[in-house]
This record gives structure tokens, sequence and C-alpha cells, in this order.
């Protein structure tokens, strides 16, 4: 489909397209043209869209959750049916590899997060009864209980740049599969193809102010729901310290909190790994968005056989991958999302090697239009480098050398992070053991492929809590306990 910048987008408030007086301009960030311009939401919406959301909660978590689930179901098949018409909008306002935007931005991991939470669930456990004696609080009896799972509220879900789609289905369908109502706030940067979901939302049926849609390019909008007492969760991903502020204003509340937050992925190679292979696993940093993503293995610890072998082969590689035009097929690395995020991230190779480092290849800024940045690789890196401790964001990948597993583990846990982690090792058995040391919410052996399941999470500064499958259903509700005497 063919974008019209001129088109007037509408935010989504209590069922109702609203148009605002002020709007702010979304930029393709590999031609610096503007796509479109993306309502300017205030904190007057923002109070707007809390009350519709509370106003819509009775009713929708009183409805059966087959009925909720039914309208999931719903809702995946016109996004299956309409989404493919979106590609171009949302690869021209991400920046993403036309290959990326149809497969990963918009491509079965979106619509399969809806499907996935459109089967209803009994998540109701009974314990077993217990015999209790007499005590001051009562006599002699038997205990029955049943624990329910219960929604939490309306939930704020702020989210980020690099896979906007994709992220906020898996935050917006199991919260409303479990009877919660929602308020989703996208970055500035790439909120259109999120107001394209909140018509198919409406379109799909759901009811007025069970989802509403705030799109604002400052933080004004995001801090009103954050310090909302209207607002009983938020659900942010995101910067470390970004989330670390939405977590103390959201303490006075006792607000719910979800965070994913920053990663420094570490990869992990052993002695008989299989080096074609990790090198493999180790370019998608430069290929796969531009490294604009927080799992990415950025941070190789490779032992000392390996070494010369691996900064070798990735110097090779980082040569042939070509850097450019993302809408055309053969393009593997496009643009970072906006200019200040080309400029952070060339400062920080600039930092990296003022530490110390070897800049083996890329660094420089590319001859072109929009926000690029060339395949870098940073070698002879040391723990104590800011390189080594702190997330680029960017298609920048530090490599470290160890000689023994017991030293890997305790690079790769010398970090503020522990979101995903690799380890690449020719015996399986071997890599199971390291995987159980590393201080890491995910943890995948000689592949980067995530299980879509499997819960996902971070230690320490990476985040608070776990989505995905059922811990995704679970961590949008709250444990409610029943018991009685028999």
């Amino acid at each position: 489909m063919q974008i019209d910048p001129q088109e007037q987008w509408r935010l989504l408030v209590g069922g109702d397209g609203v148009v605002t007086s002020d709007t702010y301009e979304v930029v393709d960030p590999g031609t610096t043209s503007v796509v479109g311009h993306a309502p300017e939401a205030t904190v007057a919406d923002a109070e707007a869209a809390i009350a519709a959301a509370n106003q819509a909660l009775p009713g929708w978590r009183s409805t059966p959750m087959a009925d909720r689930c039914a309208l999931l179901g719903r809702l995946s098949d016109i996004l299956a049916e309409r989404s493919g018409d979106w590609a171009s909008l949302v690869q021209a306002e991400t920046g993403a590899t036309m290959k990326i935007a149809r497969t990963l931005q918009l491509g079965g991991t979106f619509v399969d997060r809806f499907r996935y939470y459109a089967r209803p669930r009994d998540l109701d456990v009974a314990e077993k009864p217990m015999s209790a004696g007499a005590s001051a609080l009562g006599p002699a009896g038997l205990i029955g209980a049943v624990v329910h799972r219960q929604p939490v509220g309306v939930v704020a879900c702020i989210t980020p740049y690099n896979f906007p789609l994709v992220n906020v289905a898996g935050k917006i369908a199991p919260a409303l599969a479990m009877g919660n109502t929602c308020i989703i706030k996208p970055a500035p940067q790439d909120p259109l193809g999120i107001l394209r979901l909140g018509e198919a939302i409406t379109d799909a049926g759901f009811p007025p102010g069970v989802v509403n849609v705030l799109t604002s390019s400052g933080p004004e909008v995001p801090a009103a729901l954050v310090a909302s007492p209207g607002v009983n969760m938020v659900s942010f991903t995101g910067s470390s310290a970004i989330g670390a502020a939405i977590y103390a204003n959201g303490a006075a509340t006792m607000t719910r909190v979800l965070m994913e937050l920053g990663g420094k992925g570490a990869l992990v190679m052993t002695d008989d790994a299989d080096v074609n292979a990790a090198v493999q696993a180790i370019a998608s940093v430069w290929g796969f968005h531009s490294g604009q993503i927080c799992t990415a293995p950025t941070r190789v610890i490779c032992h000392t056989s390996l070494y010369d072998q691996l900064v070798s082969t990735l110097e090779s590689v980082a040569g042939m991958l070509k850097v450019g035009d993302a809408t055309l097929r053969d393009t593997l690395v496009g643009p970072l999302v906006s200019e200040r995020q080309r400029d952070s991230v060339e400062e920080f190779i600039r930092g990296g090697v003022a530490d110390g480092a070897t800049l083996v290849c890329g660094g420089e800024r590319p001859d072109l239009p929009g926000y690029f940045v060339a395949p870098t690789l940073l070698a002879d890196c040391t723990v104590d480098m800011h390189a080594v401790r702190e997330e680029a964001f960017g298609p920048v990948v530090v490599v470290l050398a160890h000689d023994g597993d017991d030293e890997a583990v305790a690079i790769a846990n010398d970090s503020a992070y522990g979101l995903y982690s690799y380890v690449y090792a020719g015996d399986m058995a071997r890599a199971y053991r390291i995987a159980r040391r590393l201080e890491s919410g995910n943890v995948a052996l000689n592949s980067i492929v995530p299980h879509p399941n499997a819960p996902f999470g971070g230690f320490k500064e990476s985040g608070i809590g776990r989505d995905r499958g059922i811990a995704g259903l679970e961590a949008y509700s709250e444990v409610q306990a029943i018991s009685w005497m028999a």
C-alpha cells in the first residue's frame, strides 16, 4: 500500500478516533523523508484514555474469557489479512530492511502472538485439602482452597522503537485475554503502524475503551500514565535508566510493573566451538535491524585458541554485508532509527577505541543519506571498558578472550545485565552446564533462535518479571486465594 505523508492520523480514545490540534513528523531514517504526521497527544488526552480504560474495565473483566479470546481470534484474522499492506509503512518508519519488515516486524510472530492468546486457558488451581487442628483462630477441620487469577486492571503499555508491533502484541494480547484494559503509548519514532493496529482493534469489535492508543513526541504523556492512580500496571520495554525511573515513580501507588530492559548479550565460545556457526550468530548483530535489539549477542567471549580465527572471519563477513537502501532485497544492514541514535553509536565506538580496543572494521559513517553506521568490530577488549559494559544498540560487536570455562563464565556474569546469553560448544552437555552457571534470564545453546513461548525476561538490570507463553498471562494477573473450612 502506498504511503500518504499527508494522511490524517487519529488517536484511539474510548473507541473514538481523536484528531489532535498538533502533530509531529515521523521520519524515514534511511532517507530522512517524512513518512507521516503523528498526532501529538496531550496530558488531557492521557487522562481521557485513563478514564475510558477504567470505565470499560468492569464490563471487560466480567466478560467470559472465551468471549475475550474470540475477539482476539477475530483480530488475528484481520491482521493476517491486512498487515501485509502495512509493510511499506512499517519499513519506512522503522528503517528496517524490507526482509525484516515483512518477516519480523509484521510476519508470523506478530499475528501468532494474538492467535496464541486467543485460546482460553483455565489458570485456576485447587489446593489439596488439609486437616487443621483447633487453634485460637478456630476449631479443627478440613481446609480447602482455590487459587484464582484476576486481572490487574488498567495496563499502560509503553513500547520501544525497534520492533513496535511485535512488542505491543506481546503486551496487549495476554493483558486483554486476562481481562485487563490497555493504553498503548508507542515510541515516538515509529508510531504509525500502532495506529493502524488501533484501527484493526476497532474493526474487530472490541468494546470502546478496552484498548486506547496515544502517540506523542515528548515525555509528558508517558509520565502522566506512570504517575496516575488510575493505572494499575505499567508494562515497559526500553532502557534500564527509564525503567528505573518508572519503577521509582510508581512506588507511591504500588503500581505493578513488567519491564524488559537493556541487555549486553554474552556469547561464550568454548575451545571446541564451531567457529562458522558462531560467526553466523554474531553477524546477526549487524544484519538483524542493525543491532537495535536488546537480545543481540554483542559481547563475544571467545577461547584464546579460536580468537584469531574468529576475529579474522568476522572481519571478512562484515566486509561482505551490503549497507544501504533498506527497501532493496539484497540490503542486509539498514539505518539506525534516528540521527540521535546514530550519533550515540558513533560516540560509543570512539569511546571503545579511546579505552584501548582495536577497531578491526567499521566505525565510519557510510556516504549515504540517512542514519547509517557500518558494521563495526572491536577486538582486544577487556571487561573494564565502557564498550564491554554498556549497550550500544547498534551494529557493534566487542570480542574478549578467555582461557577456560570458569573464566568465560566469570566474564559473562561480570555485567549489570542478564537478559539473553548464548553458548557455542562442540559438546552440548558442556554447553548446558555453562548455561546453568550464567546469570541470564534466557540462554540459547548453539543457536540464537528463541522458543516463542518460553518465559522471557532478564536478571539484574535487564528487567522485572517474565512474559510470553503462559508466563504472559500470569504477568498480567493478580493471584487471589479463597479458602474455607469443610
